[in-house]
C-alpha cells in the first residue's frame, strides 16, 4: 500500500532488516500476543524507531557537519522523544490482542524493504 503512496524513506542496517523480518515471522507462527511476543515486538519497534529518530534528526545535522554542542543538544532532544514513544509504545503493545497483533506485523513487513540494485 505504501509503494502507491508519496513516502519518506529511512535506510536500516541489512542485519536489522534481516532480523526485523524474521522476527515478525516467527511472531506471526505463534500468533498469540502473550507477555514474550509483546516483549519482542516491543524491543524491534523501539530499535526501529531509534534508527528512524537518528536518520530523520542526526543525519541532517552530520552532513551540515554541526558542530558538538549542536548534536549534543540535537541527541537530548531525541533522547527525550524516544523515551516519551517507548511509554507509548508500551501501553499501546500492553494491550495488544491477537488480531491487532496481526495488524501491527503486516505493517512492519509494509515498511520494510530491500535494497533497490545499484543502476
Amino acid at each position: 500500500m505504501l509503494k502507491q503512496h508519496s513516502h519518506i524513506v529511512a535506510p536500516i542496517p541489512d542485519e536489522l532488516r534481516t532480523r526485523a523480518l524474521y522476527t515478525v515471522g516467527e511472531l506471526r507462527t505463534r500468533g498469540k500476543a502473550d507477555k514474550d511476543t509483546i516483549d519482542t515486538l516491543y524491543d524491534l519497534i523501539v530499535e526501529l524507531t531509534e534508527q528512524g529518530l537518528d536518520f530523520f534528526f542526526l543525519e541532517p545535522l552530520r552532513r551540515l557537519k554541526a558542530g558538538s554542542m549542536m548534536m549534543g543538544m540535537a541527541k537530548m532532544g531525541i533522547g527525550s522523544m524516544l523515551k516519551g514513544s517507548k511509554m507509548v509504545i508500551h501501553k499501546v503493545l500492553k494491550k495488544l490482542d491477537d488480531r491487532s497483533l496481526s495488524a501491527i506485523l503486516d505493517f512492519i513487513e509494509e515498511i520494510i524493504h530491500e535494497p533497490e540494485a545499484a543502476r
